[in-house]
């Protein structure tokens, strides 16, 4: 199993790695990973190892693998460095950054409108969440203005991790309706929001996120749209 740098640290942007294994579909496997695989919404971190002799490997994107295994996919087919091989990894640190702010800021629009969650996207200037919102409309502007106000709180997130157990005890817990945190390994790990007497949020997540909301800087809410007889989606925006 990859060790998960971006889990420990999400603000480590270098670190070194170790060539584990190959994959038939060109990727590489490391023995610990800097880089954020796709998942829950997410998309997978870009970036570039550096190789002995001063070679420099763009990576394109990081997916899941088999048995817990973090796969880098090169930008293009080359000569993958051999297997034992020690090279450096260097995030795209920008749009790293980017994501966890939008990121973060989508878990606030949960809070906001506290319906269940039925699919997300997060990008590095733009993110949305669709709702199971049958029925109403939705105050654009007002919902700009109080996702803007608890953003300029700047209150800390966090993580704390349960059990499998407490979760199921807790279904209220998650938000989300098409995807189900992993569970099976024992515990999950939860993203809180808010101070330890003033919870904000609380939810099930493996991304990588902000340590204040400050950090997100501003949000514009564009697009609220209607994407079946239930479904509504909303829009988000980073200001720069």
């Amino acid at each position: 199993m990859t060790r998960m740098l971006y889990r420990e640290d999400a603000y480590l942007t270098e670190a070194p790695g170790t060539v584990v294994a190959h994959t038939e579909e060109g990727g590489l496997v490391l023995d610990q990973s800097l880089f954020y695989p796709t998942g829950g919404g997410q998309p997978g971190d870009s970036g570039t190892l550096l190789v002995a002799g001063a070679r420099r490997l763009p990576i394109a994107t990081a997916v899941r693998g088999t048995d817990g295994r973090i796969v880098l996919v090169p930008a293009e087919p080359v000569t993958l460095p051999p297997v034992g091989t020690e090279l450096v990894q260097r995030l795209d640190w920008d749009r790293r950054f980017r994501h966890m702010r939008v990121h973060t800021a989508l878990h606030l629009l949960s809070v906001l409108i506290p319906l269940p969650v039925t699919g997300g996207a997060i990008g590095a200037a733009k993110g949305r969440l669709d709702f199971d919102m049958p029925d109403g409309e939705t105050d654009r502007d007002g919902l700009e203005a109080a996702l803007n106000e608890l953003i300029d709180q700047d209150h800390p997130v966090s993580e704390r991790w349960i059990t499998d157990a407490e979760l199921a005890a807790q279904p209220e817990l998650v938000k989300t309706m098409s995807v189900r945190p992993p569970t099976g390994a024992g515990r999950v790990r939860l993203i809180h929001i808010g101070e330890e007497d003033d919870q904000i949020d609380l939810q099930p997540c493996g991304g990588t996120h902000v340590a204040r909301l400050g950090e997100i800087g501003g949000i514009r809410v564009g697009k609220v749209e209607n994407k079946g007889r239930r479904n509504r989606r909303v829009n988000i925006h980073l200001d720069t």
